[in-house]
């Protein structure tokens, strides 16, 4: 017998929500998920698609963490820069790389219809904007992207790019028609209710005590039942817990926040009419208008939790300080959750010996990335597709502990220090050109007035100008 739990879920109404079941009888399935994230349940809901029993363990709820608090962007790429990712691993193994990352934005696309998940609000594209004038780099980023990873992108020129954000702090700018977003809440509980429909067994309040991964069929220890299970998939994030401590200690825990204003009327066309995803470049704000008329607002991260209220203010500051015309806007709420970084800057795909697999490492990777990570586990263990070996290169390395994180937060600051000195650099040398160039047109009208004025008359050859007679003297008049 199972227990049952209710509760409401930002996102998605309490009513549409299942009673939460936690496992308290042994069971054996061909497939263990661990950790009911994106990844997860995508693994969860393909493998069950394609026939397989499949029981998912969650310690505790559905969406309660980061997958459960993402902007819901979907577009291809990864967390590395494109040219490091080349420079890793050659131009043809980061092309086959990129391919699945589309095939993972698709995979989104296919899922998130208003038949499968009612009220997902899918809407049409992305722009990456730069904080510096990168003219050149955009040249060279859109060849690569169309010509070499056949990607559909647009370059915007800086006027294009002013005249949907409306804010100086913005230059250059790449366009992705076929990146989409949705509703992220309800795209995370749809993908559960659609593999519970082709199903797959999800069980909350459910945390692993222990895992033995030895022998054919693997053992897995539950607070009040024992599971087996011919593989085991390990999609959890850094709350993974102490049977598994060295795999969540190769990730660096990053909690990142966002918020949500109030309605802002028609004010919010002064500045923002881009109806898709827009993030910039330096991975510092990510944003988008949601239900009309208002902003939804990702900025600032720590490497150490705290209660998201306390960054309202932050997010109120950048949002005036990129779009003063707004004013100080109020919030309506604030959430976070934390993602784990890798030291490489990719995600962990793959098996890490016969039977047990992980698919983890999602900070900063998106949403299009936990999907792919899940079809392609799902298909390895059952049909053998053997393209997760793309990732070998990028091995389970220990994230630092304390140090780390206390690394990744200095670099983080210093990044974004960095960031901003460039962009007001950027910005000033702007400043400075267009004050340049309206004093050489002052000039140039200037020059242009005096050479349409009639010429003063000169002496014919051998003649003086006459001279204004001498001034009268006081004394003359004696």
């Amino acid at each position: 017998m199972s227990e049952t739990f209710t509760s409401a879920t930002n996102g998605a109404d309490a009513a549409e929500m299942p009673a939460r079941s936690r496992l308290s009888f042994d069971l054996d399935v061909d497939i263990c998920v661990v950790g009911a994230g994106l990844a997860g349940l995508t693994v969860a809901l393909e493998a069950a698609r394609l026939g397989a029993s499949v029981a998912v363990l969650e310690g505790r709820h559905i969406g309660w963490n980061a997958s459960g608090h993402q902007l819901g962007t979907v577009m291809p790429g990864y967390g590395l820069p494109i040219g490091e990712l080349i420079a890793r691993i050659g131009l043809d193994d980061a092309r086959e790389l990129w391919s699945l990352s589309k095939e993972g934005a698709e995979y989104v696309r296919a899922n998130a219809t208003e038949e499968q998940i009612p009220g997902i609000a899918l809407s049409e594209g992305a722009l990456e904007v730069s904080n510096v004038e990168a003219g050149d780099a955009l040249i060279r980023r859109l060849q690569m992207l169309g010509g070499d990873f056949d990607t559909e992108v647009e370059g915007w020129q800086v006027d294009r790019v002013r005249a949907e954000l409306k804010t100086d702090h913005y230059f250059h700018g790449v366009y992705y028609p076929r990146a989409f977003q949705v509703d992220g809440r309800r795209y995370l509980h749809g993908l559960a209710a659609m593999a519970r429909r082709a199903g797959a067994r999800i069980f909350e309040d459910t945390p692993v005590v222990s895992i033995d991964p030895s022998g054919i069929r693997k053992r897995i220890v539950t607070p009040s039942a024992r599971l087996r299970a011919s593989h085991i998939v390990l999609a959890g994030n850094v709350h993974l817990g102490a049977p598994l401590r060295r795999l969540s200690e190769t990730l660096l825990p990053v909690w990142r926040y966002a918020a949500v204003t109030e309605p802002l009327g028609g004010r919010l066309a002064e500045a923002v009419t881009f109806r898709g995803s827009v993030s910039d470049s330096d991975g510092i704000d990510h944003f988008r208008i949601v239900e009309g008329d208002r902003l939804m607002w990702a900025s600032p991260e720590t490497t150490w939790a705290a209660r998201p209220e306390r960054f309202a203010p932050a997010i109120q500051r950048r949002i005036q300080t990129i779009f003063p015309q707004l004013g100080k806007v109020g919030i309506s709420e604030v959430w976070g959750g934390a993602v784990g970084e890798t030291v490489h800057g990719m995600p962990q795909i793959g098996q890490l010996r016969k039977g047990l697999w992980v698919a983890s490492g999602f900070g900063r990777q998106g949403l299009n990335t936990t999907a792919m990570a899940g079809l392609l586990v799902a298909r390895s263990i059952l049909w053998g597709d053997e393209r997760w070996r793309l990732f070998s290169p990028f091995e389970l390395v220990w994230a630092g502990g304390a140090i780390g994180r206390a690394a990744g937060y200095a670099i983080g600051l210093w990044g974004r220090g960095s960031a901003a000195a460039a962009g007001a650099l950027a910005r000033y040398r702007e400043r400075a050109r267009v004050k340049e160039r309206l004093r050489e047109a002052r000039l140039a009208e200037a020059n242009r007035q005096a050479g349409t004025r009639p010429p003063r008359p000169r002496p014919p050859p051998g003649h003086s100008p006459p001279q204004p007679p001498p001034a009268a003297n006081a004394g003359d008049a004696d």
